[in-house]
Protein backbone atom coordinates (compact mmCIF):
# COMPACT_ATOMS: atom_id res chain seq x y z
CA UNK A 1 0.00 0.00 0.00
CA UNK A 2 1.55 3.12 -0.84
CA UNK A 3 0.95 6.56 1.07
CA UNK A 4 0.28 9.56 -0.51
CA UNK A 5 0.12 12.70 1.10
CA UNK A 6 -3.00 14.43 1.08
CA UNK A 7 -2.05 17.49 0.01
CA UNK A 8 -0.72 17.44 -3.69
CA UNK A 9 0.32 21.02 -4.70
CA UNK A 10 2.40 21.16 -7.60
CA UNK A 11 4.01 24.24 -7.27
CA UNK A 12 6.18 25.72 -9.95
CA UNK A 13 8.66 28.35 -10.18
CA UNK A 14 6.71 30.86 -12.19
CA UNK A 15 3.99 30.52 -9.26
CA UNK A 16 6.40 31.02 -6.24
CA UNK A 17 7.62 34.16 -8.48
CA UNK A 18 4.41 35.42 -9.23
CA UNK A 19 3.57 35.29 -5.34
CA UNK A 20 6.52 36.48 -4.23
CA UNK A 21 6.40 39.82 -6.49
CA UNK A 22 2.47 40.00 -5.26
CA UNK A 23 3.12 39.88 -1.68
CA UNK A 24 6.79 40.73 -0.92
CA UNK A 25 9.87 38.97 0.55
CA UNK A 26 11.46 40.42 3.38
CA UNK A 27 15.20 38.71 4.16
CA UNK A 28 16.28 40.73 7.71
CA UNK A 29 19.31 39.17 8.70
CA UNK A 30 22.02 39.71 11.62
CA UNK A 31 25.39 37.61 11.25
CA UNK A 32 28.25 37.78 13.66
CA UNK A 33 31.68 36.10 12.71
CA UNK A 34 33.95 35.45 15.51
CA UNK A 35 37.01 33.71 16.55
CA UNK A 36 37.67 32.11 19.76
CA UNK A 37 34.77 33.80 21.32
CA UNK A 38 35.76 37.28 19.96
CA UNK A 39 33.94 38.84 17.73
CA UNK A 40 35.15 39.72 14.05
CA UNK A 41 32.99 40.99 11.52
CA UNK A 42 29.09 41.87 12.12
CA UNK A 43 26.59 41.83 9.20
CA UNK A 44 23.17 43.69 9.22
CA UNK A 45 21.22 42.57 6.49
CA UNK A 46 17.78 43.76 5.23
CA UNK A 47 16.59 42.66 1.88
CA UNK A 48 12.86 43.39 0.51
CA UNK A 49 11.70 41.79 -2.89
CA UNK A 50 8.67 42.14 -4.59
CA UNK A 51 7.12 43.76 -7.55
CA UNK A 52 6.91 47.79 -7.87
CA UNK A 53 3.19 48.12 -7.26
CA UNK A 54 3.73 46.23 -3.87
CA UNK A 55 6.32 48.33 -2.94
CA UNK A 56 4.64 51.53 -3.65
CA UNK A 57 2.23 50.59 -2.07
CA UNK A 58 3.90 49.60 1.31
CA UNK A 59 4.84 53.21 0.86
CA UNK A 60 8.64 52.15 -0.39
CA UNK A 61 10.52 53.48 -3.35
CA UNK A 62 7.60 56.26 -4.37
CA UNK A 63 10.22 58.91 -5.55
CA UNK A 64 12.20 56.63 -7.69
CA UNK A 65 8.77 55.11 -9.49
CA UNK A 66 7.35 58.53 -9.54
CA UNK A 67 10.80 59.94 -11.60
CA UNK A 68 10.76 56.69 -13.62
CA UNK A 69 7.26 57.42 -14.70
CA UNK A 70 7.96 60.99 -15.20
CA UNK A 71 10.89 60.46 -17.28
CA UNK A 72 8.55 57.77 -19.26
CA UNK A 73 5.99 60.11 -20.04
CA UNK A 74 7.81 62.63 -21.25
CA UNK A 75 9.97 60.75 -23.58
CA UNK A 76 13.05 61.04 -21.60
CA UNK A 77 15.76 58.77 -20.53
CA UNK A 78 15.14 56.58 -17.88
CA UNK A 79 17.69 58.85 -14.55
CA UNK A 80 20.35 56.03 -13.19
Amino acid sequence: MDIEPANKANITLVDLLERVLDKGLVVDADLVISVAGIPLVGINLRAALAGMETMVRYGMMEGWDREIRNASSQGEACPE
